[in-house]
């Protein structure tokens, strides 16, 4: 993937930070609502950027409204920011909710607004920094400079959350995630490698 389509990317999935956004601004009930919602919309769009006869006759349906060479632009954009991987599964987007919801259904405010910002800003930066700049490469292609990046992104959000050595070792967590790209994806791994060893850490200090 070429640098302009990495940055169409993450600037993408930095729409996520809307998730921390709406649970510091309206609450725990609310953003539960705005990230289910979001989660039911996806999983039933997905099957229309999936299969491709689905998308073949909503593409039809939608010529008869929208101008056909928009809407070839548009799906000329979201195959140049989609992984290969992503092309014919399911998406990052489908994973981030999932992550999202169980997070801030179930852990302290603090960690959950924390885990999301940092897994969301975290990756964005690294991949800014990392692509470009990178020249000290690991096999995975991951770069040292990539996941500094990372984890002084993540020391930024957390420490004004939460106190610095859970800010150093939910740092450490998401970086170390983020670098092995943990299974089923990334996108949600990061996160709850965030929000566990926070909540973890937190009941093994106190």
């Amino acid at each position: 993937m070429s640098m302009k389509s990495e940055l169409k990317r993450k600037a993408l999935h930095l729409t996520g930070l809307t998730v921390p956004l709406v649970y510091i601004l309206l609450g725990k009930k609310v953003a539960l609502i705005f990230v289910g919602l979001s989660f039911a919309v996806f999983v039933a769009l997905e099957p229309l950027r999936i299969v491709e006869h689905l998308r073949d006759k909503l593409k039809k349906k939608l010529g008869l409204y929208v101008d056909r060479q928009l809407i070839e632009i548009v799906e000329r954009e979201i195959d140049t920011i989609a992984r290969e991987h992503e092309k014919r599964s399911i998406g990052a987007h489908i994973y981030f909710t999932l992550a999202a919801f169980i997070i801030v259904y179930f852990f302290p405010k603090d960690i959950a607004i924390g885990s999301i910002a940092v897994a969301t800003l975290g990756d964005a930066i690294a991949a800014i920094i990392g692509k470009p700049f990178g020249k000290h490469r690991f096999k995975n292609g991951k770069s040292i400079e990539g996941s500094l990046a990372y984890f002084l992104t993540a020391l930024l959000i957390l420490i004004p959350l939460i106190d610095v050595p859970h800010a150093v070792i939910g740092a450490l967590a998401g970086t170390l995630a983020e670098f092995y790209e943990l299974p089923p994806d990334d996108n949600f791994s990061n996160q709850l490698a965030i929000a566990v060893t926070l909540y973890l850490f937190r009941k093994i200090a106190f």
